[in-house]
């Protein structure tokens, strides 16, 4: 892979490297227009194909924010065309990576020394880059570590780069720019916190030590001695992403198995730790032939305020849906309905709002759930796209839902993604409070 020797630090930089992008994808749709004036018949499919590759080339030497919210954008399906998901998915794992010189650069920044200084053995080569960092392999006292190298400047530029991406995001991505004000701040803070491996040091210690209990979960030994602000060593872990453990063609068994274990880390994270590791993509996941998993990147962690937890999960009660005064109550709460919404406005939200919960709540409404019926999310993702098409929600003058929904609805999202992948049944083990009375009493 072409690996880059320099990122792009400045403001003027980093904005130009926005600029050409726009440029780029100027010109395409005039090539595509003047192409439709010969053949009428012509899709956009290569307009989408070309608008992504520029796009994505043009976020990939920014590193950073910019192509960590191309990342984010590959998982939510429907949101965007097929180009742009596939060619932002690249964005999880597969991104150019520095150069041996800006690697060793970075070191002597932090450690004042090279990397070979400090390892008995370091390959300058990244093993993989994604969009805040790459990874490295290292050997110390004969134990195989991966260490997480921070691409220069990316921390520095988060706010800055927000603000650039934010007219690319309405007008080449089609996106509402009232919707993405609503919780610019939110993903600014957890861009800044990924930035900041000091705290994703603290936090994968603390998380993992919290969830070790959990059967056929792996999490890496972490070494402070070897991490810095930029530069977090923890052990190597064996295994495959996803799609190339599907590859391998696991039993039914090892499928349940893992998804088991996903389950069990998010239920438990989410409802005893009340934080969770918020980027439940497949890059963060290693799958092994025995039904084990290992776990990394705790740099995106939600904290889920307990008003916000109370009213989240009380939705999910089957009961709450019957007690008109109680949802509207919660409704409010969380944000989904407004005091600036009229009558008709109000009947017309709760009503969607009602039916969107039925749906993504049926998981939690049994004792165990098949995530591989494709009948069911093949429903939610023609939800979804009947939401992207409502006149009245991209009409509407209030941006819908708590700012604290953003990474508790994302996490549920990738976690359903997967387990939908894994064609996963898992027990829910859900608690009495998640249950209706007549099933309590049952």
């Amino acid at each position: 892979m072409k690996t880059q020797n320099s990122v792009p630090t400045t403001k003027v930089a980093r904005a130009s490297q926005f600029v050409k992008a726009g440029v780029k994808v100027g010109g395409n749709y005039i090539k595509h227009y003047s192409k439709k004036l010969i053949d009428p018949s012509l899709s956009r499919e290569e307009l989408h194909k070309d608008n992504a590759a520029d796009i994505y080339d043009a976020l990939s030497e920014l590193k950073g924010s910019a192509l960590k919210m191309a990342q984010m954008l590959s998982m939510d399906r429907g949101l965007l065309p097929v180009a742009y998901s596939d060619k932002f998915m690249m964005a999880q794992y597969s991104a150019p990576p520095l150069s041996g010189p800006l690697v060793v650069k970075t070191f002597r920044t932090y450690f004042g020394k090279a990397p070979s200084q400090l390892f008995d053995k370091f390959d300058i080569d990244a093993v993989n880059a994604a969009s805040i960092g790459q990874v490295h392999q290292a050997w110390k006292d004969g134990k195989k570590l991966a260490v997480k190298v921070q691409y220069p400047g990316v921390a520095d530029a988060v706010s800055s780069d927000l603000k650039i991406a934010k007219p690319l995001a309405v007008r080449l991505l089609n996106l509402d720019e009232q919707q993405i004000d609503r919780y610019m701040g939110e993903v600014e803070s957890k861009l800044l916190e990924e930035t900041d491996y000091d705290l994703e040091l603290k936090r994968s210690i603390e998380i993992s030590n919290a969830c070790a209990s959990i059967p056929n979960l792996i999490f890496p030994t972490y070494y402070p001695e070897y991490s810095s602000k930029r530069i977090l060593t923890m052990d190597w872990l064996d295994g495959l992403h996803l799609k190339e453990f599907l590859l391998t063609n696991p039993s039914q068994e090892i499928r349940n198995q893992i998804g088991q274990a996903l389950w069990d880390f998010y239920d438990f994270q989410i409802h005893t730790l009340r934080q969770v590791h918020a980027d439940p993509h497949p890059g963060n996941f290693l799958m092994r032939p025995d039904g084990t998993m290992g776990v990394i990147d705790f740099g995106c962690v939600k904290v889920i305020p307990d008003f916000y937890y109370t009213n989240y999960f009380q939705l999910v009660n089957p009961d709450t849906i019957d007690d008109d005064t109680l949802i509207m109550q919660i409704f409010e709460n969380l944000e989904f309905l407004s005091s600036a919404d009229s009558p008709k406005e109000r009947v017309f939200f709760t009503g969607l709002f009602k039916q969107m919960i039925r749906m993504l709540g049926e998981p939690f409404l049994t004792d165990t759930f098949d995530f591989g019926d494709d009948v069911y999310f093949n429903k939610v993702y023609a939800f979804a796209e009947e939401l992207a098409n409502l006149e009245e929600l991209r009409t509407s003058k209030v941006a819908r839902g708590s700012q604290d929904g953003l990474y508790v609805n994302r996490t549920y999202y990738g976690l359903y993604a997967m387990l939908n992948e894994l064609k996963a049944e898992v027990v829910t083990n859900r608690p009495d409070w998640l249950r209706s009375k007549k099933q309590v009493v049952l």
